[in-house]
């Protein structure tokens, strides 16, 4: 049972009308982090409006290859090798979904992931609207040093027991998120909810690489261009090797990723970054696997000197974005 950490102060009696009628507080655990990765495991806890816990659900998953970093999620081939299909568990999990919010950290990730195995097992995940808790701690100005789960929960003192288990990081979440609900009803705050668009097209053989699809996945298929919100942060300049990215930045990314490109774009937005579609003298970081490639924006980084690094080192980069001045 979650405990109610809110206060009276911040437990509205006059509840905001425009607010979700409920949510799916989501964990899954991946193989991986690129487009052909598997679910591994997931873990629902639904809330009524208010954040009050109805219930929840925990299942394993077979990923039907190898499962990938044990030393995180420490579920060997063993552990997964009598576990259902995701087809099998699709329509209990929609279930679980169903007319609610699903809130999540880092959200993006946990839809597109769900996303993928709905479209392999072609269904149609009945998810509308999703909730990042890292954007919603950003909305209330939360004192946190940076935006890892463990220091949302540290803020609301809710003690971690199985970091990277989707059962008890889902409840770590939920209960970290009934305070940041209430705070956010007590102060009228609107909720930063952004829409889920469901993958409409799959094929089992894998699609040319000039068509931009991977695996038989088309990115274009189910996320249409869109024009990003203004960085609020003013550019605080170049990265610099051994220091911590700053929100602010402008990052531009030139070439193939195994994490979908807009997946690391959503995330560096979310950090607080500034996303360039172009390099100029202003970028602070260039992110590229093949730094002799020779494209346009390559070419330019060692022109004016701007730092590279390649996808993995800005992955780790990004879990610790250091705020910015003021």
């Amino acid at each position: 049972m979650l405990e109610d950490r809110t206060t009276a102060a911040s437990s509205p009696t006059a509840w905001p009308a425009a607010y979700p009628q409920g949510y799916a507080v989501v964990d899954v655990e991946t193989t991986g982090l690129a487009r052909d990765d598997r679910i591994i495991s997931a873990a629902v806890y639904r809330l009524d409006a208010r954040g009050e816990v109805e219930d929840h659900w925990y299942t394993l998953v077979n990923p039907e290859r190898d499962p990938g970093p044990v030393w995180i999620h420490g579920l060997t081939s063993e552990v997964l090798e009598g576990a259902p299909l995701f087809q099998d568990i699709a329509e209990e999990f929609a279930s679980r979904l169903e007319g609610r919010v699903l809130v999540a950290h880092n959200a993006v990730f946990d839809w597109q992931m769900i996303a993928r195995e709905y479209a392999r097992a072609r269904r149609e995940p009945p998810v509308r609207q999703r909730l990042c808790t890292i954007a919603l701690s950003k909305e209330l100005g939360l004192p946190l040093p940076n935006h890892k789960l463990e220091s949302l929960a540290a803020h609301f003192g809710v003690v971690q027991q199985r970091a990277h288990h989707a059962l008890d990081d889902a409840r770590v979440l939920a209960e970290a998120f009934r305070p940041s609900l209430a705070a956010a009803a007590a102060g009228g705050v609107r909720l930063p909810l952004l829409e889920c668009r469901p993958l409409t097209e799959w094929t089992d053989s894998p699609v040319p690489r000039q068509s931009g699809g991977y695996g038989g996945y088309r990115p274009t298929s189910w996320r249409p261009s869109r024009k990003r919100p203004v960085c609020p942060y003013p550019n605080p300049g170049r990265y610099e090797d051994g220091k911590p990215l700053k929100q602010g930045m402008r990052i531009a990314f030139s070439g193939d990723t195994s994490v979908e490109r807009e997946l690391l774009e959503d995330r560096a937005v979310e950090a607080g970054l500034h996303v360039a579609t172009s390099l100029s003298r202003l970028t602070s970081l260039l992110v590229t696997n093949d730094p002799d490639s020779g494209t346009s924006k390559v070419v330019k980084a060692k022109q004016y000197g701007t730092p590279v690094v390649d996808e993995a080192a800005f992955g780790q980069l990004l879990r610790d974005v250091e705020p910015a001045d003021g």
